[in-house]
């Protein structure tokens, strides 16, 4: 498997110049092979592909004296990232879809270049990274990398360098711990399980807003392109990558302790790009992070030999988990369900968890132990 590990680089000053250079010069090439294609198709109906652009990357180098002092490989991993764009956009187009075809890239939206293979153009040197053309750039390790490390890309984000290595290794699976659990994600509670615990609601881009605002207003009263609107921006880039990184954080942990103590897990199938069309609650919906956290449990998953379903959403909250009592007029003001039927007084919530845990259940795995208490007690009734 490949899993990738990032750390915060500590440049010097020359170094951080040349870094700028390789980055501004692949921005460049980026825009000059964007063209070469774009003309190419508008004037003679003509498709130039990822090997011709590869060819002209030895003629770039001998013509351009600041692609001169640039390794080779990253040259080549510009190449192939524009590739990776185009494929996108017809990739969507196929589907139906209405893509953005790729655009031409200004200072401000290219913020990375890359190395494709290790050892040549980059490699470790004590503890150190070693980068052509750069020198022995200072890494803070925060922790230590395991496997085989196949490529690098060195990132730009909120005024701060990163490296993210792209490591070949193989994953342990852990110990089984015959539970299953059902995930139900929301506004009023972040996480709830069908065990019946709850995971408030963290807030991290509301708690921040005020901040956020303030920062907004003196990017707004800066003159654009002069050094202090710079300085603004890079305020306010911080503020926002501060919060995304406690986001990422808190969901990563949470998605860590799921996977550690439960074999399967159900979440529910959600849309989530439909469901912020609705203006109340969009912005609660993307700061709770759900795709990210379902994404994060689907690689912690791979790695440790766990199994995750998702499932059809559809009336998990409204049908009673005992009896299936269906609640027509259940709104999102009612946070408690009393069933009429059965006699069930449950939290919604938690109802929904074990109604996810159920359809999960009987989707991938067969019936578990869990789903099995569930029938007897309904069985019982």
């Amino acid at each position: 498997m490949l899993k990738a590990y990032q750390y915060r680089l500590y440049p010097s000053n020359v170094q951080e110049r040349k870094l700028e250079a390789t980055r501004e010069t692949c921005r460049r090439w980026y825009n000059d092979l964007l063209s070469e294609r774009k003309t190419a198709y508008e004037e003679r109906g003509a498709t130039i592909g990822k090997y011709a652009q590869l060819r002209r990357v030895k003629d770039h180098k001998a013509a351009s004296p600041w692609a001169k002092v640039v390794h080779s490989h990253v040259l080549q991993v510009v190449v192939s990232d524009l590739d990776t764009a185009f494929q996108a956009f017809f990739r969507r187009l196929k589907a139906g879809q209405t893509p953005g075809y790729p655009r031409l890239r200004v200072f401000h939206r290219f913020d990375s270049f890359g190395f494709k293979e290790y050892g040549n153009g980059f490699k470790l040197d004590g503890r150190r990274l070693r980068v052509t053309g750069i020198g022995r750039i200072a890494v803070r390790w925060h922790r230590q990398i395991e496997g085989r490390i196949k490529t690098l890309r060195l990132i730009k984000k909120a005024g701060k360098w990163f490296a993210s290595f792209a490591v070949e290794y193989e994953p342990t699976a852990l110990p089984a711990t015959g539970k299953d659990v059902g995930v139900d994600v929301g506004i009023a509670s972040l996480l709830t399980t069908s065990d019946g615990d709850k995971t408030p609601t963290q807030g991290w881009y509301r708690n921040e807003q005020a901040k956020l605002r303030v920062l907004q207003r003196r990017v707004a009263r800066r003159t654009k392109g002069g050094k202090n609107r710079r300085k603004a921006v890079a305020l306010l880039q911080r503020q926002h990558e501060r919060i995304e990184n406690r986001r990422k954080d808190f969901l990563n942990k949470q998605a860590h302790t799921l996977i550690a103590q439960y074999d399967r897990i159900a979440v529910e199938d959600l849309k989530i790009t439909n469901m912020v069309q609705n203006r109340h609650l969009a912005k609660s919906i993307m700061d709770a992070g759900w795709g990210y956290f379902v994404a994060r449990l689907h690689a912690k998953a791979e790695e440790a030999g766990r199994v995750v379903v998702e499932v059809n959403p559809a009336y998990t909250s409204k049908d009673c988990s005992r009896c299936g009592y269906r609640f027509e007029d259940l709104t999102l003001k009612d946070r408690w369900i009393d069933c009429p039927r059965c006699g069930l007084s449950l939290d919604r919530d938690h109802n929904a968890a074990r109604n996810i845990l159920k359809r999960g259940g009987q989707l991938r795995w067969g019936i578990s132990s869990s789903v099995d208490g569930l029938l007897q007690e309904a069985a019982g009734l």
